[in-house]
């Protein structure tokens, strides 16, 4: 008997650690501190921004919240503790890769080149770079602003493309670095550059903010790159992967993504009330139809 015991017990531990085993040292490590980490952008709007308690909110920060809660249900721990950190451009992604984040909450394109160091889930939005000036002028693209200063921000991907087709082309721009997108739309505002590079959506945003004064910015018809946004994950956990996957494939399913979408993107955003009154676009509407994880941006055209 006591042989048939000690054996039964042996054969539970090792159920229980490969059942444990099986979930991935992400979900294997929530489960023993009882803490996500999640990261967020303070003035992301209306990705992820500050409310008027100072809370982090914002549409990905609401797809955020509902992973948490299937990872709540997934671990039975529903006294989980969900930790928020600040990140900016330039510590987003290397908070990710060290394993302070588990994810990360914010804005930020899934490229092939990153994708090298961290994971990112199902694409969550499609956005595109274009050029924003004031003052009546119009350009179509960066051959326009040959030899003049042009604002984007830190650790994006749009900055990396200002400086390689500046490179290529010789075109002698000069890149004015903001460590946010506030901060890059202000050096625009305030005449120290000529332009703002940075994607479609955030550029609405910023102009939106502008009140009585948004009619002084024009954002370029011409898109310059095509931009898949997604939520960054550790690299190398196949299982956390795949419960953030199909969290998100779940919304796209039951098309309670749509709702979600109007929430953020075409209703008064609170606390200011502005409303970006931007329908949802033909490329996400795609991906919403037939998800996927692509880094390649004419996967999107």
């Amino acid at each position: 008997m006591k042989r048939l015991l000690a054996a039964s017990a042996a054969l539970a531990a090792l159920w229980c650690s490969g059942a444990q085993a099986g979930d991935g040292p992400t979900l294997a490590r929530i489960r023993d501190t009882g803490v996500i980490v999640l990261g967020y952008r303070p003035a992301s709007l209306p990705f992820s921004y500050l409310d008027a308690q100072l809370r982090p909110t914002g549409y990905t920060v609401e797809l955020c919240d509902r992973i948490v809660a299937a990872v709540r249900d997934r671990l039975q721990l529903p006294d989980l503790e969900v930790r928020r950190v600040e990140v900016a451009s330039a510590t987003r992604m290397p908070l990710v890769i060290n394993g302070t984040l588990d994810l990360e909450c914010g804005i930020t394109t899934h490229t092939a080149e990153r994708a090298r160091s961290q994971a990112f889930s199902l694409t969550i939005f499609v956005a595109e770079t274009r050029l924003m000036t004031r003052g009546g002028e119009r350009v179509r693209s960066l051959f326009d602003l040959r030899g003049l200063p042009v604002a984007s921000t830190i650790g994006t991907t749009s900055i990396q493309h200002l400086a390689k087709v500046n490179e290529q082309q010789g075109l002698g721009i000069r890149i004015l670095g903001g460590l946010d997108d506030p901060e890059g739309f202000q050096m625009l505002k305030s005449g120290r550059a000529s332009a703002f590079l940075m994607d479609d959506v955030l550029l609405r945003a910023l102009v939106a903010q502008q009140g009585a004064g948004a009619d002084d910015y024009r954002i370029s018809d011409q898109a310059l790159t095509v931009e898949p946004y997604a939520i960054g994950l550790r690299k190398g956990d196949p299982q956390f992967k795949a419960l953030v996957d199909e969290v998100l494939a779940g919304l796209y399913r039951s098309g309670e993504i749509h709702a979600i979408y109007r929430r953020w993107f075409e209703s008064p955003l609170p606390p200011s009330g502005l409303n970006l009154k931007l329908p949802m676009s033909a490329a996400f509407r795609r991906v919403i139809a037939s998800p996927t994880d692509s880094p390649d941006p004419e996967r999107y055209r």
